[in-house]
């Protein structure tokens, strides 16, 4: 189902899964952020970390009725950085990208974090 925004030229629809790659994408400009995460649970009690060609697949886009957007973002993040200001920081940016950049109202970002990864 792809989102409709009424400009004076017409009709632009974006898909979800559009929104999702540049919601990933702003996410991982954020400093303490490894990556993303599989919005599938644990699979022998580990997270799967994916790769920057497969942002998608750890951001939910919903719509509400109103047509408010809620992003859930699944992430790993670095360990020695404090998790709440990582997500809080996250939240920020995704929410600015999507709401200025591409005009989007977004009501909630929701951060479920996956996993800690050691930096090597």
């Amino acid at each position: 189902m792809a989102i409709e925004l009424a400009t004076e030229y017409g009709k632009v629809y974006i898909t979800e899964e559009v929104i999702a790659v540049l919601a990933g994408s702003a996410a991982l400009d954020c400093y303490g952020l490894v990556g993303m995460a599989s919005r599938n649970q644990f699979k022998d009690g580990i997270a799967e970390l994916l790769r920057r060609d497969n942002l998608s697949r750890g951001v939910e886009v919903r719509k509400d009725a109103q047509g408010a957007l809620t992003i859930d973002l699944y992430i790993v993040v670095s360990y020695g950085t404090k998790i709440s200001v990582v997500a809080h920081n996250v939240q920020t940016k995704v929410k600015y990208v999507l709401s200025e950049v591409v005009g989007l109202a977004v009501e909630s970002v929701n951060i479920y974090v996956q996993g800690v990864r050691v930096a090597q």
